[in-house]
């Protein structure tokens, strides 16, 4: 039969094994969580940033036709902005030509779409693209920058990966 004071040492080593095990659950999980959060900062806008880069490709490519199909299909046709005024915008002989310089610069989640900034080397200004999350409709953005202050987590963390 053991004596008081050895099961006393028992408990107390159970006891100390139950709280180590409670504290490596307990950091196991807050570094789920924060990763869980970077990566949802860094990748909720994926596909509307991919979205963009399509279109952008398919304007390097000088396949405005199909460019026009992410700008405008023929289920939601664009009655103000048909196919002569996107090439007087984006094609051969607009401003936008040279679309080997161009490159998808910041992105910004806003309301019901993403706000994605086309950059170009040189001396052309940037242009704002709206890419819509339901329909992934690419469109002039109605404003330059997203409207109010929200926090840009997902630049935060391109920036530190290189990426942005």
């Amino acid at each position: 039969m053991s004596s008081y004071l050895e099961a006393y040492g028992e408990a107390e080593a159970r006891h100390e094994q139950r709280i180590r095990i409670l504290k490596v659950a307990s950091i196991v999980l807050v570094c789920a969580v924060v990763a869980g959060l970077i990566f949802y900062a860094i990748f909720r806008n994926y596909s509307e940033e991919r979205q963009a880069n399509r279109f952008v490709d398919l304007l390097r490519a000088g396949n405005y036709q199909a460019a026009y199909q992410l700008w405008c299909t023929s289920a939601d046709p664009c009655p103000a902005y048909p196919f002569t005024k996107f090439q007087e915008d984006w094609g051969p002989g607009s401003e936008h030509a040279d679309e080997s310089s161009a490159h998808v610069g910041s992105v910004e989640a806003c309301g019901s779409g993403v706000l994605v900034r086309v950059d170009y080397k040189g001396s052309e200004e940037p242009v704002a693209l709206w890419v819509e999350r339901g329909s992934k409709m690419v469109s002039f953005a109605p404003y330059e920058n997203c409207p109010g202050r929200h926090w840009q987590f997902g630049a935060f963390f391109r920036g530190l990966l290189g990426k942005g």
